[in-house]
């Protein structure tokens, strides 16, 4: 049995980790996994990662401990290699990716589903700015920039809209990796 893969991407301050939070605690029993990422970045609340140097990252990278890695912001970012495990155990995985690097990770897992979180802009704003992890500057910085992104052909593909109420777009994720994890 095989198991599927979730790519999930959205602009910063979507709610992409609120989202799955919110989806790993309903979905908790289920063969669901939800892959925690490697960051270049100090562990911050909310956020399912594990802090690297950028040495550390650097030596798991060259031994090809990662299934997928990309950089953004000036970070270096990666999903293990036990995600392969995982999904060859019937499991269906969920990572929190990057936009920009959707179509290389689509031309590794041909068969993933990839969903696109997206909010309103002064949502986003608002989010952005009481995460304190970043200037104003920085934050208008990120709301001006407009990642490149296309869905790749053939790929399935779902939109979540998570600038309301929190339940409405969890159980309109839930819905997805459910109808994923029936196969």
């Amino acid at each position: 049995m095989k198991g599927g893969l979730i790519y999930v991407m959205g602009p910063s301050g979507a709610g992409k980790d609120t989202l799955l939070r919110f989806a790993r605690e309903r979905l908790a029993g289920e063969a669901v996994v939800f892959a925690h990422r490697y960051i270049t970045r100090e562990e911050s609340g909310g956020e399912n990662h594990i802090a690297l140097t950028e040495p550390e990252f650097e030596a798991r990278s060259r031994r090809g401990l990662f299934a997928l890695e990309w950089r953004s912001h000036a970070l270096r970012y990666g999903v293990g290699v036990e995600i392969d495990q995982w999904m060859a155990s019937g499991c269906t995985v969920v990572v929190n990716g990057s936009r920009a690097y959707a179509g290389e990770a689509f031309e590794r897992y041909p068969c993933m589903t990839l969903v696109h979180v997206e909010a309103a802009q002064h949502v986003l704003a608002a989010r952005l700015a009481s995460r304190a992890r970043e200037t104003p500057e920085q934050v208008a910085a990120r709301l001006a920039r407009r990642a490149p992104f296309e869905v790749p052909p053939g790929a399935m593909f779902s939109r979540i809209d998570n600038s309301g109420r929190l339940e409405e777009a969890g159980e309109a994720f839930i819905e997805v990796v459910r109808r994923v994890t029936a196969g």
